[in-house]
């Protein structure tokens, strides 16, 4: 794991951290694998560094977050800087999405 998602795993999402939901690391899923994962929300969580700045990386992660996003995924991206230097944060932007994921299954 890179710094970013040691961080983003030790301060918010490991054991149940946010809100309860258990998140996973470097999981496998369609023919990607994923920075996080919650099976429960069907929630991905990437991390982005600087090579993801470069089109042709930027052209693969839209390709590849329509995939995932076709399959049924929730994805929500952060920078590392953001993580390293904001991880209040990322914290809350990350429980924002889960609770607009909650609320969409109640409705169901």
């Amino acid at each position: 794991m890179t710094k970013s998602e040691s961080c983003l795993w030790k301060f918010v999402l490991k054991c149940g951290k946010m809100r309860g939901y258990k998140f996973k690391r470097q999981r496998p899923v369609l023919k990607y694998i994923a920075d996080f994962l919650c099976p429960e929300l069907s929630l991905i969580i990437e991390l982005d560094g600087y090579t993801h700045e470069f089109e042709e990386v930027a052209e693969h992660d839209r390709v590849r977050q329509k995939e995932l996003e076709d399959a049924g995924f929730t994805i929500i991206r952060f920078c590392d800087a953001d993580v390293l230097n904001a991880i209040d944060g990322v914290a809350y932007r990350i429980e924002e999405k889960i609770i607009e994921i909650e609320s969409g299954k109640l409705n169901v």
